[in-house]
């Protein structure tokens, strides 16, 4: 049988143990019930109990998290979530590591920082590399730091111009019947990209870079016979490129440039006949020298938890084979036959 033991863990500052705690105890009653101990309160005094491996996790969570609260650090679900995986894998350690690197400030004041390991893997490799693939599911964050990263080139002046651009595929509706013009048509495909950089810039500045040709936002089509010199330039969900497509943008590479693509193979748009451009360029591409293929995975989900389970969950639904269909039977059958023949 299993020891049972108590263990404490000491905080100076009442505001920290107040961040670790979250709103009605959330995130304390989250790490008591993932790995099944008890955490009572006294004064800056938590004491926790249960069996001796899981209190030494709760433990090491603990006081990761008051680390992290001491820094300044928002303690949030996804953040103590997180954290949990990586005490049960042993490298807790990463967290701290991860916190210290921001990758931009928003309009409004935010720093934006890579919150897993994968997504820490990912803004390094974009930093080190002239271009980088970011593959994985929704809610990795793939874009949204791919477009916090150009800003904060374009910031340092290290380029001179943003170009962001989308595959405009016809996912269940048609273009032709949206209203106005070409620009109006495509727009809703380019949202994602517009949001992102009106978190970063701000509208009013976002408006007045577009205006001086500094931020392009555009469909993929409009890249064909351009040469993009100086420009930090990402391709959002890859997956719906042709092969043509994807050649023809790897292409358009001029000096001083740095290209991110980004997509997930599983939300593939296109007929059935045409091969991803993104799933062929990482076959095409892996292991080319300054080009780098990053894999995140649901552990890097950052959107609501529930996301991570549907993902989980459509991933064990592919990995089973499909149920065997039982070979046509003609046992009983109504075809005529004449002379003894069919």
């Amino acid at each position: 049988m299993a020891k049972l033991i108590e263990r404490s863990v000491n905080t100076e500052l009442v505001e920290d143990l107040i961040a670790v705690f979250g709103s009605f105890d959330e995130n304390v009653k989250r790490i008591e019930e993932a790995l099944e101990v008890t955490i009572v309160n006294r004064g800056t005094e938590l004491k926790v109990s249960g069996q001796e491996e899981a209190v030494d996790k709760a433990v090491r969570t603990l006081e990761s998290l008051l680390a992290l609260a001491a820094k300044g650090e928002t303690i949030d679900e996804q953040r103590v979530r997180y954290l949990i995986t990586l005490v049960r894998e042993g490298n807790e350690e990463q967290l701290a590591q991860i916190a210290k690197d921001v990758v931009c400030i928003t309009a409004r004041g935010k720093p934006i920082k890579a919150k897993t390991v994968g997504q820490q893997n990912y803004m390094r490799a974009i930093t080190k590399n002239t271009v980088t693939i970011g593959v994985g599911p929704a809610g990795t964050g793939k874009t949204y730091l791919a477009v916090a990263a150009a800003v904060a080139a374009f910031r340092d002046r290290a380029v001179n111009r943003i170009v962001l651009t989308r595959p405009a595929v016809e996912a269940g509706e048609r273009l032709g019947f949206l209203p106005g013009d070409l620009q109006n048509k495509v727009d809703p495909y380019l949202r994602p990209l517009y949001d992102a950089l009106y978190d970063m810039l701000g509208a009013e500045t976002f408006q007045k870079y577009q205006e001086r040709g500094s931020i392009e936002v555009a469909p993929l089509a409009y890249m064909r016979g351009r040469t993009l010199d100086d420009s930090f330039i990402i391709l959002d969900e890859a997956q719906n490129t042709t092969r043509e497509q994807m050649k023809m943008f790897l292409t358009r590479l001029g000096f001083g440039s740095k290209i991110v693509i980004t997509g997930d193979i599983t939300q593939i748009d296109l007929p059935e006949d045409k091969v991803s451009g993104l799933k062929d360029a990482i076959r095409v591409l892996e292991g080319v020298n300054d080009i780098a293929i990053c894999r995140l995975t649901a552990a890097d989900v950052v959107r609501h938890a529930l996301v991570q389970e549907i993902i989980n969950a459509y991933e064990r639904a592919d990995r089973k084979p499909e149920p065997k269909k039982p070979a046509p039977s003609y046992k009983g059958s109504n075809r005529r036959k004449t002379n003894g023949k069919e």
